[in-house]
């Protein structure tokens, strides 16, 4: 997650309709269209888009739902922000000292579940990596005119580490503690799941059972739609045309989301580099794997561990998602066409079009 500054934000214009590798089960052409008895509302946040699509609600209470919506949404963002240098994360990142600062139990959440991700994924996962994606030019700083030398590098890596961070529960709220001055902690690899999760939760605190909503890459489904089927899900396949399925599934109530070094890129001396960067040498990942999806009880669960999988590669991402029973599906570019892996419970999920 991020402002519109992101670079990457070209980009999702452009992938309006596909949501970064999770789109909703319709063609590029009438995916922004309303369908009978389905109320949607969407827009722009956090550098992607989001989308909410209630079954059986009528649109005369699409205002006040589009005001609560974006009231979360730009709440959300004041707090994981690191575009924003009023944001919550932003003035902890700018914060030299080791004292522990107050935090919102939702960041709280978040940061808990991700150092945990984090430690079954051997720091693939590491939302301190913040100084080397800045580095390379995929956070608020500009993109460098040349590739950052190894002394930068290391310099970079010195920084980060999940077992310099840790959340502190006391009587009288939530706290964040560093213990390194300078480390910058980075939350867009969570920021679209925890999101969806929230809205998903505003969706219901207005009574309503049966909706699909998604930010950027995160979904999450209750219900039914208006047709009185499961919601369907398709993810999308790592190529240029944004139309192209690659599989679809019915969440039966779970969340979804999808990674891939596919959509946000440039390129730099000559090379491509990806977004995903990998803590453990400091460069943007170079293998084969270009998307992992995840299937879990949240949103926000699914978000963490795809960019954990994605750093990991095919190999080891499918061992650690047998051994910790994960619903995952990855696909894997060989030669000119692609290859995919996926765990029996992600087979589960699997669905025919309607």
């Amino acid at each position: 997650m991020s402002d519109l500054q992101h670079p990457g934000f070209r980009q999702a214009i452009r992938l309006v309709c596909v949501i970064v590798g999770v789109t909703l089960l319709a063609s590029c052409d009438n995916v922004t269209k309303k369908t009978p008895n389905t109320l949607v509302i969407e827009g722009k946040t956090m550098g992607t888009f989001y989308r909410v699509s209630l079954a059986g609600v009528d649109n005369s209470r699409e205002a006040a739902l589009r005001q609560q919506i974006e009231a979360q949404l730009a709440e959300d963002d004041h707090q994981l922000s690191t575009y924003k240098d009023d944001s919550v994360l932003s003035r902890f990142n700018q914060y030299q000292g080791s004292v522990p600062q107050p935090i919102s139990a939702g960041m709280a959440d978040i940061i808990v579940t991700s150092l945990r991700i984090g430690q079954k994924t051997s720091g693939a996962m590491d939302i301190t990596v913040g100084p080397l994606v800045n580095l390379w030019g995929f956070g608020p700083q500009k993109q460098p005119i040349k590739t950052p030398t190894d002394a930068q590098i290391d310099a970079a890596r010195q920084q980060i580490g999940l077992q310099h961070l840790r959340v502190i529960q006391q009587e009288d709220g939530q706290y964040l503690q560093k213990d390194l001055p300078n480390m910058y902690v980075d939350l867009s690899t969570v920021g679209e799941g925890y999101a969806t999760d929230h809205l998903a939760r505003l969706i219901e605190g207005n009574g309503i059972s049966n909706y699909l909503v998604s930010v950027g890459g995160a979904v999450v489904s209750r219900g039914y739609n208006a047709k009185g089927n499961p919601w369907q899900v398709a993810i999308q396949k790592p190529t240029d045309k944004e139309s192209a399925v690659q599989a679809i599934v019915d969440l039966q109530g779970m969340g979804i989301s999808t990674s891939g070094s596919y959509r946000n890129y440039y390129e730099l001396d000559g090379k491509r580099l990806s977004h995903i960067i990998d803590p453990a040498t400091g460069h943007p990942i170079t293998h084969k794997l270009v998307s992992a999806t995840v299937i879990a009880s949240t949103a926000l669960e699914a978000d963490g561990w795809d960019t954990g999988l994605m750093v990991l590669g095919t190999k080891k991402a499918m061992a650690l998602a047998e051994k910790e029973h994960l619903a995952v599906y990855l696909i894997t570019k060989k030669g000119d066409s692609f290859e995919v892996h996926m765990t029996p419970q992600f087979k589960a999920y699997l669905r025919k079009p309607e």
